[in-house]
């Protein structure tokens, strides 16, 4: 009779001890196993069977984790106080490492994250944080790697999210790119004349030593002002057509005589 009653009891201990060293890991996770607070080994995916009371195990998330950054106050190099937050992508690549060379490996890696996003962007002006942000987010990613390589955590990619700026510094920037921008258009235009006089110094070159040339464009302009509708025209006159008159006018006035001056009598 106390057999029968001390069975069931001996049973739903059984039951629940099988339960409990059982263990169901997913694919994206790994179990690190300690035996009696040594380190066993690391196991899964798939049905874990631990031993009651002797064997632990740690699950580790193996996917990639998405950490934020919050907001650091950052003094860049030409003394620009900034904030500057981002983003780190990294991964577990040896659970072991993760859980034994760091009590928590996710404070560890946002900590560390902290002090080298403030680092690298203060030995950089404020022009190289905003125009060069694929070279920060490579710089920091290379520091945290090698950081947390020890722990067994690979850092997958940085992101810089957010530059905040204060108003007065908003407004320098806005100055400074009207200042650019006024700059390269008056390059442009300066650029502009000096290849319209080039051009102009060409096409004199031409008009000068080609006559033909010259009276085409006599002609072109009659064209022009002729299709305007205008009452008065003004016809331009080569003066080849006129050589011809004044060197007949110069010869008629050197073969002139010229008259004497009276001679003025003189007085007592």
């Amino acid at each position: 009779m106390t057999a029968l009653l001390v069975l069931p009891f001996v049973v739903a201990i059984v039951v629940v001890l099988l339960f409990s060293a059982l263990r169901i890991l997913r694919e994206y996770e790994r179990g690190v196993v300690f035996f009696l607070g040594r380190f066993y080994g690391v196991k899964g995916p798939g049905l874990i069977v631990l031993v009651p009371f002797v064997q632990k195990m740690v699950r580790v998330d193996l996917r990639t984790i998405v950490m934020d950054v919050p907001p650091q106050d950052v003094v860049t190099r030409d003394n620009v106080s900034v904030k500057v937050n981002a983003v780190i992508y990294f991964r577990i690549v040896d659970p072991e490492r993760a859980i034994i060379q760091v009590e928590d490996f996710h404070n560890a890696t946002s900590q560390l994250s902290q002090t080298t996003l403030r680092s690298v962007l203060g030995q950089h002006e404020l022009d190289q944080l905003l125009a060069e942000r694929d070279r920060l987010n490579a710089d920091i990613r290379r520091i945290l790697d090698e950081q947390t390589e020890a722990w067994g955590i690979k850092v997958k990619n940085v992101e810089i999210k957010h530059v905040d700026l204060d108003a007065t510094m908003v407004r320098a920037i806005a100055r400074q790119a009207e200042a650019e921008r006024e700059r390269r258009a008056k390059i442009l235009h300066a650029e502009g004349e000096l290849q319209a006089a080039e051009k102009l110094r060409g096409a004199a070159h031409i008009l000068a030593h080609e006559p033909q040339a010259l009276q085409l464009r006599y002609l072109g302009t009659l064209a022009d002002i002729g299709s305007k509708q205008n009452s008065t025209i003004i016809v331009p006159l080569p003066l080849e057509l006129l050589s011809p008159f004044l060197s007949t006018h110069r010869r008629r006035e050197e073969e002139e005589p010229k008259e004497e001056p009276e001679p003025v009598p003189a007085t007592h």
